[in-house]
Order: C-alpha cells, then structure tokens, then sequence
C-alpha cells in the first residue's frame, strides 16, 4: 500500500561497515543469539530490540519518520543488504515508502548521500543515520524549513534526556552558530581545550540535516577525512564556506544511538512498550 498525503523524503544511511559494533566489549551484557549475529556483522539498523520480540531498529526509525510526516524513505544500502531488502519490500508497508539505492563501497557518508542523487532529483530532502532514533517533533521542524538547516542541541540536555555517556559526547562535532541562528562552522572531533571553552551548553550536531540540491557539488568536492572518508558533516563546512546557509533549530528530546554492542540493552529499555508501525 503508498503511502498517503505530502511526504518529505528522507534518506537514510545505512551503508556503514559498523565498525564500532562488530568489536567485542565485555560491558556490553549478555546478547541473544540473534543480537550477537547482528553486532557481529556490523548490521547497526537489523539489530533485534529485545523488548519487542526482536523487531529491528529499523523499524522503529521507519514508523518515526512516518509520524513525522517524512515516510518518502531512500535507503542506502550495501550490495549484500539482502536482509534489508527483504523485509522491507513494498507489499509489506503501509506508513512508509521505501526504495533502495546502493553504495558499492563504504567511502563515508558524502559519498552515500551522493549514491541517492539520481533519485532525488532537485527537491529537498531530509538526511539521517539509520542507527539513530531522533524525536518526531525534531523531524517536523526540519522538515518544515524552507531552506537546509539542523538541529542543534545543549550538550548537557544531550546527556541528561538521551543517557548518552559523557565520554561520547565529548567526542561529538561542536557547532558554531551566530547569533541570527545561522551555522558559522563545524569542529569535527573537538579537542580536550576545546570543550573546556565550549562547556556544558556547547551546540552539538546529531547527524540530522535538511539540505537541497546544492549539497550535491560540495559532497563532490569534500576531501577525504582523517578517516580515509568523504564525510558528510565535512561537505557541510565546504558547502557553509561558499555561502550555503544552514538554519540552526534549538533541538530537545531523547536521541537513542545504536552504534556500540553497550547501546542495546540501553536502546531496548527506552524502547520497550513502543510498537512501531510500518
């Protein structure tokens, strides 16, 4: 079944190797043998949530997004994400509306964004990881932007609403933001001196964007990170730098993250008694 009425397209990543969740970690619980087989081979958003009889991640993030009013899904995939595939064929969804695009090889987020360039055409679009769960309200507010923009949100509220370790986020992009509430800069993996200055209420990026066609070129042109990586949050500083502005919303709310084997039972409490719907 289509989905009903305006959608904004989403795309949603999920083309990482998921390096962090294939690395054995003793503090991470016990798992079942399902959850086990899912962080062994890095499958982040296949992950079974204990709390809902094995329901994957997914699904949580696809029945969000249909909330939102953002149920026009491009999924990026890898060549071998049968899985995926499969469970998300369109004679079993009713709320969303997905279609898949694929990423021969895991070169960064820009390259995957640049994989559903095709498919998107020139009109706006959403951009989110498919091992995070953002709040409905966050999409909607996006969404509804008349230009690119982000949430940005306080690094303590971050801690305090979505029980993030504090050591994780003191490794998130710090942004900096004028006082009109435009994105003036990005500092990727800020250092030790940097978030004794920035302190408590410093503005982190989750990941989250709006963008229009123009984020195209920049993704093209980003040079490879640190990591070896086109990354996206890297394409937004070369897009900002050429007079692309990027409105920065306050964000609020719980962000769930799926990207180590000690998020699970972390991700399946805060999760239990929600039953996604697709």
């Amino acid at each position: 079944m289509a989905v009903t009425g305006p959608q904004t397209t989403s795309v949603l990543l999920a083309r990482g190797l998921g390096r962090r969740m294939r690395e054995p970690d003793g503090a991470a619980g016990a798992l079942d043998a399902a959850q086990f087989d899912a962080a062994a081979s890095g499958q982040k958003a296949m992950m079974p949530i204990a709390s809902s009889d094995g329901r994957p991640f997914l699904d949580y993030v696809l029945s969000t997004l249909a909330d939102a009013g953002c149920g026009d899904v491009i999924l990026v995939v890898a060549p071998d994400h049968d899985a995926i595939r499969e469970r998300y064929r369109p004679c079993c969804l009713s709320r969303v509306a997905v279609r898949f695009v694929v990423q021969p090889d895991a070169t960064g987020t820009a390259h995957a964004v640049l994989a559903a360039e095709t498919e998107l055409g020139d009109r706006p679009f959403l951009v989110l990881n498919a091992d995070n769960l953002y709040p409905v309200a966050v999409l909607q507010a996006l969404a509804r932007l008349d230009g690119p923009g982000l949430p940005v949100f306080e690094r303590r509220r971050l801690v305090e609403e979505s029980g993030f370790p504090e050591e994780r986020v003191a490794q998130f992009a710090v942004l900096q933001v004028d006082e009109e509430g435009w994105l003036t800069g990005i500092r990727e993996k800020p250092r030790p001196d940097d978030l004794a200055s920035s302190g408590s209420r410093a503005l982190i990026s989750m990941n989250l964007w709006r963008f229009d066609a123009r984020i195209f070129e920049a993704c093209r042109e980003v040079p490879r990170s640190s990591r070896g990586e086109y990354e996206l949050p890297e394409a937004v500083g070369v897009a900002v730098g050429r007079g692309v502005r990027f409105r920065a919303l306050p964000a609020a709310g719980a962000v769930l993250d799926l990207s180590r084997r000690t998020d699970i039972a972390r991700v399946s409490a805060r999760l239990a008694g929600v039953e996604p719907r697709l």
